[in-house]
């Protein structure tokens, strides 16, 4: 099979033209469905997104490969868009993309096809090749161009083997790579480091762990062999066979833009000694966010992102019942005086439920695979609940909440593996039920112990931290205030930006006075950011390029909508200037917010969720001047436009 062979003349667009990524995907998908591959294209669009949020498919250097792999697929295809004008999609370098292939992959057990698509990926990191497809002027010589590139690599491949073994072969260095969905990415990172390695003059075997399972997959004996390894995953990897071994733990983005920067430390030794089953890492050097930090960050993230549906959608329907109860009826139980609202409500809360159990069950899976989930799942729910060794029952106790969850998904996760260590001494008869039984009776058992142990200590926590926000005078709020509205713009979407709103979140989830105001001032200041940067682009026009100042308008939307990201280009073109703006916009806003008392019961919606605001007009007061502070800095701040560009 051939790429040509999953291209359809009907889904390449040479000309084509899009505003900004949502509009680059849905027309990416619109596409695909002339080939007559999708059976049902609304759930393929919505695998598509899906993917996105999982991270941007904008590779760089105007490329972007967006791709799902679904039951919604009936043959697996390709859809290809050349934009000459270029669209706006957080691409990793912040620059607009011009050549798409939209990936359509069937959900079968046959992958076959997989291979061409990875081929694709590799031939898409040659510059001659996607230039000369932006330039076709056919559908035909687009086909052809493609064509041509898969006949020439075939030609090759024998001789670029041979020119791998060169004279610095004394240093061996492995990687592995993969993506969430291994269809793109894993293949463009693997050819990424496999060629700047022959130009380093460096030998390196990728193992990659695509859709179609591990590929070249490596040895103990080249592992044992080896000077150094290169996971760059934002999936699971087997890790335990890299005990004692130096490895660097990266992002799979970071194999394709930073695979020079990557060997070179492979190469220089000042790396970490990985160590398996959760053990301690021992430090040989600085590695930045390759240690502890980064693991915890990542098994953090990995509860979070599965919590937040939860959080998302039964916090807006406990939102609207407030909106759409009678608070005259019975103050006491306001959210549940009207059946309507009762339904809302409750509706709402059983989703709301779920939230402590599946932030400790994924990160406990994110430490101990599979094993893990089960035990977090039940220490979450121990804590959400707040039992004890003298009331095991719901009832009558204080919940550990949002801060014992945290801690039972990391006690949950290293319990697994202290019992997959403890396992290891067994015979291998019982290979067979320790899955099945021994994880999961030991570690609900050992979970349990831990969680009526300490979910007391920590339930009194919880209580004195809502006790002190309660009682905490003006200009302290205001102060929290403006701290968590500028956390929200330091990065983004990032760690602080995620620190601030899972805070947020996790106060929500008290239903008290003081948990709704921090979650206004969190939501207020993560609006400010595309706000800010539209309005500036709006007034000071001689400080903005035309492609700028067409994006800023579409951030205007993003901004009201609670899509931080919308400011992320501009702040990788110019973080200097933009990044201090939208902190101190920020930052102005959460403390107004504090300040007016206002309060917000939905954790997500922006605009949308406006009619749940305590104090609106003061909420909007603290946007309006948070936008303002912001813009207004930015356009001081930012040099003038020359040529069409800053």
């Amino acid at each position: 099979m051939k790429i040509t062979d999953l291209l359809d003349k009907r889904s390449i667009e040479l000309n084509g033209k899009a505003a900004d990524k949502e509009n680059v995907l849905n027309k990416m998908v619109d596409l695909m469905a002339k080939s007559g591959k999708i059976n049902n294209i609304e759930k393929y669009r919505k695998g598509v997104f899906a993917r996105e949020e999982e991270g941007t498919t904008g590779i760089g250097e105007g490329i972007a490969i967006p791709h799902c792999k679904s039951d919604a697929v009936t043959k697996p295809g390709l859809a290809a868009m050349v934009i000459p004008d270029g669209a706006e999609f957080d691409a990793l370098d912040g620059q607009p993309v011009n050549l798409i292939f939209l990936i359509a992959a069937p959900d079968t057990e046959d992958n076959i096809h997989l291979d061409v698509l990875s081929r694709l990926s590799v031939f898409l990191m040659d510059e001659e090749f996607t230039n000369a497809l932006r330039n076709a002027k056919s559908t035909d010589e687009f086909m052809n161009i493609i064509d041509m590139a898969e006949n020439a690599k075939d030609d090759t491949e024998e001789n670029e083997a041979a020119e791998v073994q060169d004279v610095k072969s004394d240093v061996k260095l492995l990687a592995v790579t993969g993506c969430p969905t291994g269809i793109a990415h894993t293949y463009m990172a693997a050819e990424s480091l496999e060629k700047k390695a022959q130009e380093m003059g460096y030998s390196i075997k990728v193992e990659t762990r695509g859709s179609g399972g591990a590929k070249n997959v490596l040895t103990a004996k080249e592992i044992e062999e080896a000077d150094c390894i290169i996971v760059a995953a934002d999936t699971q990897v087997p890790m335990e066979r890299f005990d004692g071994k130096k490895v660097i733990e990266c992002k799979v983005s970071d194999g394709i833009s930073k695979a020079e920067e990557l060997i070179n430390k492979a190469v220089s030794g000042d790396v970490h000694v990985y160590k398996a089953q959760g053990g301690a890492v021992k430090n040989t050097g600085d590695d930045g966010g390759d240690g502890i930090g980064h693991r915890v960050y990542k098994h953090l993230m990995n509860g979070v992102s599965h919590m937040l549906p939860f959080v998302v959608g039964g916090g807006i329907l406990i939102a609207i019942a407030f909106l759409l109860d009678d608070y005259t009826i019975d103050p006491a139980n306001f959210g549940t005086n009207t059946p309507v609202a009762a339904w809302f409500k409750y509706i709402g809360g059983y989703a709301f439920s779920f939230m402590l159990p599946v932030l400790a069950g994924y990160i406990a899976m994110s430490i101990a695979d599979r094993p893990g989930l089960v035990v977090g799942f039940v220490g979450g729910y121990i804590a959400s609940v707040g039992a004890t060794f003298s009331n095991p029952t719901p009832e009558g106790n204080i919940p550990a909440g949002f801060l014992g969850a945290l801690l039972a998904g990391f006690v949950a996760g290293y319990l697994v593996l202290f019992l997959k260590k403890i396992c290891e001494y067994l015979p291998k008869a019982l290979d067979g039920i320790k899955s099945i039984l021994i994880y999961p009776l030991g570690g609900v058992f050992l979970i349990g112990l831990f969680m009526c142990a300490v979910d007391p200590a920590v339930a009194w926590l919880n209580s004195g931290l809502s006790s002190f926000l309660s009682s905490m005078g003006d200009s302290s709020k205001i102060l929290l205030g403006c701290i968590l509205g500028g956390m929200m713009s330091i990065d983004m979407g990032g760690p602080f930006n995620k620190a601030a709103y899972v805070f947020g979140t996790g106060m929500l989830a008290e239903q008290s006075e003081s948990g709704f105001m921090i979650m206004a001032a969190v939501m207020v200041g993560g609006m400010i950011p595309p706000l800010a940067i539209a309005l500036a682009s709006t007034i000071f026009k001689d400080k903005f390029t035309d492609k700028e100042r067409k994006s800023g308008l579409v951030n205007y939307i993003m901004g009201l909508c609670f899509i931080s990201e919308g400011a992320i280009p501009y702040a990788a073109s110019d973080p200097l200037r933009v990044i201090p703006s939208c902190i101190v916009g920020s930052a102005v806003a959460g403390g107004l917010s504090m300040a007016f008392g206002c309060t917000l019961r939905a954790p997500h919606g922006g605009i949308f969720v406006f009619p749940t605001v305590g104090n609106v007009w003061g909420y909007i007061i603290a946007l309006v001047a948070g936008t303002i502070v912001g813009a207004v800095m930015l356009g001081l701040l930012k040099k003038k436009v020359e040529n069409g560009e800053n």
